[in-house]
């Protein structure tokens, strides 16, 4: 059973008790990441989140990893463009010892000055090893063209020079201003006693201040019809391409889905078949959408040798004008209507699952969905609402692309979707 609390200083906490389960996952979830940073400080929500394993007023690094390792557990943490989340996942006669770590990172960690250069270098790594994988770069490349100047364009991990621009007073400050009570979320799914652990959590964090915060000024990015190519020497050409999408609170999310799944968002969607099986041009071939709190993308992903590519695009280009032509058949709906229902419930096995699923839609929503009613959303996806989001997301004069891979810098890659 579903159950929110909310503290005395805004602090939601929304839990769901499985008894037959013997695991408890808790998250704790900020609304803090690349969407809320600027050009200099970009990176910074990343940063934050290797900074709070690096050690506390009670706890070493190894000591916070040694105190979940030794019972088994699950503690780790990820930023995305809208939000931060720390989590563990551990039996449930440990669930103790996991908000005791939790609530360690989260209230005193040292913010070390040496740790952070160190981390610094850390990150950095990262980037590079980002940089060296150039069928996820093309991803960040394509929304950084057809986003540019919005933060929802910037890569999540930061740049070099921002990194550079960080120091422990800016972070200090960042952490201070966006990890207050009105962005934070406490999500626990698993085997408990609903008033024990609620109990638990307000003991640590009842007491945490409440700030006047000002809400961020986020603006809602414009999609330009950009092409780019950065030239870099693969054995694949990898290319992204795509459109406008919709935002996560829109009438038209679910038939975008189910659209998605037939067009190129599983093994027996159209691209998939076509590209890869068919025709034997790409190993990764993939359709996705991605929606934020008021935007979103819809992209499509292929991989291929050069020689390759433009056959790959022709293909891509023809699925596109014959869906849009002709829509998909009613086996299609029912059959992508059933794959995602499938997916959906299957995603809810695990503790961390449901604790993810529950404290991302409260912290972004504000709202939490039971999955009779997300169930109830997709039935009634029909025909019709799928044949509208077919013409207001492929619209071919509202297009963008990026490649990278060993091609000429001075190649005009519009000349490949015409």
């Amino acid at each position: 059973m579903l159950q929110k609390e909310t503290l005395i200083n805004g602090i939601r906490i929304v839990t769901e008790e499985i008894p037959y389960v013997n695991s408890v996952s808790i998250g704790i979830w900020i609304k803090a990441g690349s969407r809320y940073e600027n050009l200099e400080n970009n990176g910074i929500s990343h940063f934050i989140e290797h900074i709070l394993f690096k050690g506390t007023k009670n706890r070493s690094a190894k000591d916070i990893a040694n105190s979940i390792d030794k019972i088994g557990g699950q503690l780790n943490a990820f930023t995305s463009k809208e939000c931060t989340c720390f989590y563990a996942k551990v039996l449930d006669t440990h669930f103790d010892t996991a908000l005791d770590v939790l609530s360690d990172m989260f209230f005193n960690s040292n913010f070390d000055c040496g740790e952070i250069d160190k981390e610094r270098g850390v990150v950095l790594e990262e980037i590079n090893m980002y940089e060296d994988t150039p069928e996820d770069l093309v991803h960040d490349l394509f929304s950084q063209t057809v986003w540019s100047g919005n933060p929802l364009g910037m890569s999540i991990l930061g740049t070099e020079e921002s990194l550079g621009n960080l120091n422990r007073e800016k972070i200090i400050q960042y952490f201070n201003e966006n990890y207050c009570p009105k962005n934070i979320v406490i999500s626990v799914v698993g085997n408990f006693k609903q008033n024990d652990i609620v109990n638990k959590i307000k003991a640590y964090f009842e007491n945490v201040e409440q700030k006047d915060k000002t809400d961020a000024q986020i603006e809602i990015p414009h999609f330009e019809p950009e092409y780019i190519l950065k030239s870099k020497s693969t054995e694949q050409v990898h290319l992204c391409m795509g459109f406008n999408g919709v935002d996560v609170k829109s009438k038209a999310f679910y038939p975008l889905l189910i659209l998605n799944n037939v067009f190129g968002g599983a093994m027996s969607s159209r691209l998939f078949q076509k590209i890869r099986e068919d025709r034997g041009l790409a190993y990764s071939v993939f359709s996705y959408p991605s929606s934020f709190e008021d935007c979103g993308l819809f992209s499509i992903y292929a991989g291929s040798k050069p020689d390759n590519l433009k056959s790959v695009t022709e293909l891509i280009m023809e699925e596109i004008y014959t869906i849009k032509d002709k829509g998909i058949t009613e086996e299609e709906l029912y059959d992508s209507k059933e794959q995602l229902k499938g997916s959906y419930i299957l995603g809810l096995e695990s503790t961390s699952g449901r604790m993810i699923s529950i404290g991302k839609s409260e912290l972004l929503l504000d709202k939490i969905y039971l999955p009779s009613e997300i169930l109830a959303k997709i039935d009634m996806v029909d025909m019709d609402s799928v044949n509208s989001i077919i013409k207001q997301i492929f619209d071919i004069d509202n297009m963008g692309a990026a490649i990278i891979g060993s091609m000429k810098k001075r190649t005009d890659i519009r000349k490949l979707f015409k």
